[in-house]
């Protein structure tokens, strides 16, 4: 939540202090968001380097993690804040060497908290199951995010 708030502010300030900040009749609604990955007890962003990257999904391999994804939605004419998290488990089968070779030779891993983005073709074949919604762990929680939106107009 800290991060997803973090980002409203710095967009908030940012169109503050170039004058694109408007009063406006009708509400304008900002969504930020911001995902983790939690593997034994521990927060993974997005890896520093292929080396940690490889680490992430070698450790993840017949294993699970953990996501947690925070949405954070603005009200830029009222001020009004809502926001929350929620959370997923991905459970994966045993990911083999050329498979992690594969993704962090095509550099998506770098990209993306945890190192594994669950909807990529590559990924795909070694996700075991998914307790909780995909687009939580896609970084999007939509039902959490429709229930800020109505509660922030």
């Amino acid at each position: 939540m800290a991060l997803a708030e973090a980002k409203a502010d710095a967009i908030v300030s940012r169109l503050q202090s170039t004058g694109q900040f408007k009063e406006d009749v009708h509400a304008t609604l900002l969504i930020t968001a911001d995902t983790v990955v939690v593997y034994e007890g521990i927060i993974r962003e997005k890896p520093s380097s292929k080396e940690e990257a490889r680490e992430f999904i070698k450790g993840y391999s017949g294993g699970q993690a953990a996501v947690v994804g925070s949405v954070l939605v603005t009200n830029l004419k009222t001020g009004k804040r809502k926001g929350g998290w929620d959370r997923a488990e991905v459970y994966f089968y045993k990911i083999p060497d050329e498979a992690i070779d594969s993704l962090i030779h095509e550099g998506i891993t770098l990209n993306v908290a945890g190192g594994l983005m669950l909807e990529h073709p590559m990924t795909l074949p070694f996700v075991e199951a998914v307790v909780g919604t995909t687009d939580t762990v896609m970084g999007l929680p939509i039902a959490l995010t429709e229930k800020f939106i109505r509660e922030a107009l």
